[in-house]
């Protein structure tokens, strides 16, 4: 069974953990919750609006073994992915899992950490469309896509792309 760890802080998007979360353990999925909040509760956000669910993260980044996962998914949230792309352990993470060309994913406002950690220089990306300016400027070219692949990179735009984002997730693992 593969795993697939999904790295977040706090006051990430709920759609784009929980939905993207369910939809692959429906399809078999081994999941881990990954933190690099200072609690193991993590606040999720609708809409970066009100607040939604709190979960529990399985470990700390500090904690993690990439060797362990066979894919990262960064969920968005403007809050959390901010936290995230100025965050060294998480960085850590990202570019061991880029590095071994492993399936890294990210949706919304996570290419953020694409750009801090230096992963998007050369890549075609897609994200939230308030991001196109930041992926060029760091050398991404951005395209308008619910879902964009490139080598071991996925991203995607927003909660509405969730099933093409696990859509091509699955692809990349199969």
């Amino acid at each position: 069974m593969k795993t697939i760890a999904f790295l977040l802080h706090s006051n990430f998007e709920q759609a784009e953990y929980e939905d993207v979360n369910n939809q692959l353990k429906d399809k078999g999925y081994k999941t881990i919750l990954i933190t690099t909040n200072k609690e193991k509760q993590v606040q999720a956000m609708n809409q970066d609006v009100d607040k939604g669910d709190t979960f529990t993260a399985d470990i700390f980044a500090s904690e993690a073994n990439v060797n362990d996962y066979d894919a990262l998914v960064l969920p968005g949230g403007t809050v959390n992915a901010d936290t995230i792309r100025g965050n060294e352990e998480a960085h850590k993470i990202i570019n061991a899992i880029n590095d071994a060309g492993k399936t890294l994913a990210a949706i919304c406002h996570a290419p953020w950490a694409l750009i801090n950690t230096g992963i998007a220089k050369g890549k075609t990306l897609t994200a939230y469309q308030s991001l196109q300016i930041d992926l060029e400027n760091a050398g991404a070219n951005f395209v308008d896509k619910t879902v964009q692949v490139d080598g071991n990179l996925i991203t995607s735009r927003n909660p509405d792309d969730i099933d093409n984002f696990v859509e091509a997730i699955d692809k990349a693992l199969s």
